[in-house]
């Protein structure tokens, strides 16, 4: 019988890498993309190729990804493409070859604290969205994780890009061969699930 799913106290991302992201990009900038940069469509979560020269609009930048408006739609541009834009690159983060899989769910949890709802400023795990991880090992000796969350409501449009932004995070980790996200509503998400630090940031206190 396979372990419950369990939740693992959180490892902070580097606080000076997260905060170049925001220091650097405001609101409303506009910027041209500098070669063909590869993006996350906001909200179906398929990655697609926007063109060089492209113009597009800051939406958001956080954690280490920037919500990107372009002819009407909305993209993600995750950390390693940054350079696409005149920044720099943020490689996604791995792990010595021999992690365990203790270090590996440190890690997913460090790459989890790094991703956003394109509309809400706080990240998902302090948004008590993330129920659980767990590391499995395949028959063929590779390790998967499968990631249990929820949405702050089941007509929440969101789901698709958070979970495609976390796999892209994720798999920086040579170690991890896939990532399942499964969407569930039982428990049903609440405010009571947020940290006092969420709450604080989004006023709800």
């Amino acid at each position: 019988m396979r372990a419950p799913l369990r939740h693992h106290a959180c490892t902070k991302f580097p606080q000076e890498i997260l905060a170049t992201v925001t220091a650097e990009l405001q609101k409303g900038q506009r910027l041209t993309l500098s070669r063909d940069t590869d993006v996350i469509s906001i909200p179906f979560g398929k990655t697609v190729t926007l063109e060089s020269g492209a113009e597009v609009e800051v939406m958001q930048a956080r954690g280490t990804s920037i919500s990107l408006a372009h002819a009407g739609r909305l993209y993600l541009l995750e950390g390693d493409q940054r350079d696409a834009v005149g920044l720099p690159a943020i490689p996604r983060p791995t792990l010595p070859a021999d992690a365990d899989d203790a270090a590996l769910e440190a890690f997913v949890w460090e790459q989890l604290r790094t991703c956003y709802d394109p509309e809400i400023p706080v990240d998902i795990v302090e948004l008590g969205l993330v129920y659980g991880c767990r590391i499995n090992t395949l028959l063929t000796g590779e390790r998967m994780v499968n990631i249990r969350m929820t949405l702050t409501a089941p007509g929440c449009g969101m789901g698709d890009v958070i979970a495609a932004d976390a796999r892209h995070k994720i798999l920086g980790a040579p170690q991890l061969s896939k990532v399942h996200v499964e969407i569930v509503f039982d428990p049903p998400w609440s405010r009571e699930m947020m940290s006092e630090e969420a709450r604080l940031e989004l006023g709800m206190f």
